[in-house]
């Protein structure tokens, strides 16, 4: 396929990818905006982290099952469904008559949500020679951006508007332009052969998920009375995990072809993605505290100031994938962009507090431009070295390995902003823990010189929470180096 008929074969399937990655990009940002009202119509204020767990499981979940799936009966038809579910977890979520209905409406909407991600990218990978996937990556960049700006400006509004339940049904719309836009698609042969849906993987996987995201969510509060219960989480996901090994190494279609997955490249690319997904996600959750609490940047500004990242995300993956595009080398320079990041951080690290609020978000957006020079080589390593006919189940596996990098990071480094804050002062570490169970809204109310006072242990903390990031990212900077496949 030469570079026009790949650019037409994209530009036929881009706007259904679109949808998709749109939709599911903006759920957590729009989500999260109307937590607070949904908290105190149904009184649940101790409970609502579940409506944002519950997603998540269920869209890690749907990623290896439907790119299996996608594998065995085209991904056209597995679109369909996907969309189907996606529209019918959002009606269910919005119209909730109870906190659990709201529950399961979202674990509905995640398993959905899973399913569009996965499909969508293995449909780029599908329709588009690998040497030209990374020059559309941004393309998609720009969709997951835009979705991360539009999230919390729609959510606010429409919360304040017309109630949180316009935060689910809003997206009905675009929901139905994506599935009658998904019948453009064209209809593609099988690989053939028999398929056997592995029951006994999927319910250990889902097992497995579910208690891993629970333990994060426990050890992410800062209450030593959850960490007992967390260590509980993770001793029983320990022995789903080892039951599923032994379970996919014998069935005869597994949901988790380990040959593949444990393949030097595949593994290596997968958990560069989850350190940078884990870095990303964490600095785009608890920058803006740090930006608010600590620099005291006022919160209508404070979005202003982050903007710059997603620009720098944006940029990278463009140049990157261009690059990609005409020579084929797909880590040099996701290699050189992550030793960029992980000496911005390490610069963060030591000396944040003296860095300059007009510098610090060219700073992160420096940081920003590294990391999005790996989003076009990710998916394309990882497709081209499964080869067609694992196309969906490696799609799938970036995906859940981005879904437990962002659960993990967040967890982590939230932990050392809490522990590095707790070595400082103790006391103080306290009062801010309770406070932040009550919401960024309660430390918002904070009386001033108590937020003085909780704003310098907090800058310590931060700086460790800085320095673990450089950690993570040095991490992704060696897999970068040390991935086998050099050129596609």
């Amino acid at each position: 396929m030469d570079p026009l008929e790949a650019r037409r074969a994209f530009f036929r399937a881009f706007p259904t990818i679109a949808i998709a990655i749109f939709v599911t990009a903006i759920d957590q940002t729009i989500t999260a905006t109307a937590l607070p009202a949904m908290a105190a119509q149904f009184g649940v204020v101790e409970r609502i982290s579940w409506v944002v767990v519950a997603y998540l499981i269920a869209a890690t979940i749907a990623a290896p099952i439907f790119g299996r799936l996608g594998d065995a009966y085209g991904r056209r038809p597995m679109l369909f469904i996907a969309f189907v579910l996606q529209g019918l977890g959002m009606l269910a979520a919005g119209l909730a008559p109870s906190f659990e209905a709201l529950l399961a409406g979202r674990a509905l909407h995640g398993f959905g949500g899973g399913a569009l991600l996965t499909l969508a990218m293995a449909l780029i990978g599908e329709s588009v020679p690998a040497r030209e996937r990374g020059r559309y990556q941004a393309y998609l960049v720009a969709c997951f951006m835009g979705a991360s700006a539009a999230g919390p400006l729609a959510g606010g509004w429409l919360t304040q508007s017309f109630g949180w339940r316009w935060v689910f049904l809003a997206g009905l719309p675009l929901i139905a332009v994506g599935f009658a836009m998904a019948w453009r698609l064209p209809k593609r042969g099988l690989a053939g052969g028999s398929f056997r849906f592995d029951a006994a993987g999927t319910a250990l996987f889902t097992l497995f998920v579910a208690l891993l995201l629970l333990m994060l969510d426990r050890a992410q509060r800062m209450n030593p009375a959850d960490y007992a219960v967390a260590a509980g989480f993770a001793a029983a996901g320990a022995l789903a995990l080892w039951a599923l090994l032994r379970v996919e190494r014998v069935v005869p279609d597994p949901l988790l072809p380990l040959p593949v997955l444990t393949d030097p490249v595949i593994w290596r690319t997968n958990l560069l993605a989850a350190c940078v997904s884990g870095t990303m996600v964490s600095l785009i959750s608890f920058l803006p505290l740090y930006l608010s609490v600590v620099r005291g940047v006022e919160i209508a500004t404070v979005g202003a100031m982050l903007l710059p990242m997603s620009l720098g995300g944006g940029t990278g993956a463009l140049i990157s994938g261009t690059f990609l595009a005409r020579t084929g080398r797909n880590m040099l320079l996701p290699s050189v962009g992550l030793v960029l990041a992980t000496a911005v951080l390490c610069v963060m690290a030591f000396g944040a507090g003296r860095i300059s609020l007009t510098w610090f978000p060219w700073l992160v957006a420096l940081s920003s431009l590294g990391f999005g020079c790996t989003f076009p080589a990710v998916q394309t390593t990882v497709q081209v070295a499964a080869g067609a006919a694992r196309l969906g189940v490696a799609t799938a596996s970036v995906q859940f390995m981005r879904n437990l990098g962002a659960a993990a990071g967040t967890a982590v480094l939230g932990a050392m902003i809490f522990v590095g804050f707790a070595l400082a002062d103790p006391e103080v570490a306290e009062r801010f823990a309770a406070a932040m169970r009550g919401g960024r809204e309660a430390l918002a109310n904070l009386p001033a010189g108590e937020r003085a006072v909780m704003a310098e242990g907090l800058a310590i903390g931060f700086r460790a929470m800085f320095a673990g990031a450089a950690v993570m990212t040095g991490v992704a900077a060696v897999l970068a180096f040390r991935v086998p496949l050099r050129r596609v």
